[in-house]
């Protein structure tokens, strides 16, 4: 099986978790973290950098590793690579998303998440807990 390997930016702003909602292709409508996939030598930090700048026209602070998640797909194996980020321009344009919303932990379970984001929405409000 073909593996892909992506990072993901599970991007911070208070009490609040950045999630976006997918535009294209066969999970239209469902919801994701924002990022993609890793190109030539890049870091997983300096890919994640690159992505959100590619997706959302704004710029981040990769702040700490969070979790690799993997996932059979019908077609491929995806590794992800989780960092908990925070934003150094407020300003966010959706280039590849049909929607965006800003979840605290009481809301992550709200949306339809990608089956590889459950595991990282997990993690989340496992870390969110720790920090009461």
């Amino acid at each position: 099986m073909n593996q892909i390997e992506v990072v993901a930016a599970v991007i911070r702003k208070g009490d609040k978790i950045f999630a976006t909602q997918r535009g294209y292709g066969e999970w239209k409508d469902w919801w994701e973290f924002p990022g993609g996939k890793m190109e030539g030598r890049e870091t997983p930090e300096e890919a994640l950098k690159r992505e959100i700048r590619e997706e959302l026209s704004t710029e981040i602070s990769v702040d700490d590793f969070l979790c690799t998640v993997e996932y059979d797909y019908p077609k491929f194996r995806l590794k992800m690579y989780c960092f908990l980020c925070s934003l150094t321009s407020e300003a966010i344009q959706l280039n590849e998303h049909e929607a965006a919303r800003w979840l605290t932990n009481d809301e992550l379970e709200s949306v339809r998440w990608l089956p590889v984001d459950l595991e990282v929405v997990e993690k989340i409000k496992d870390a969110l807990n720790r920090l009461k």
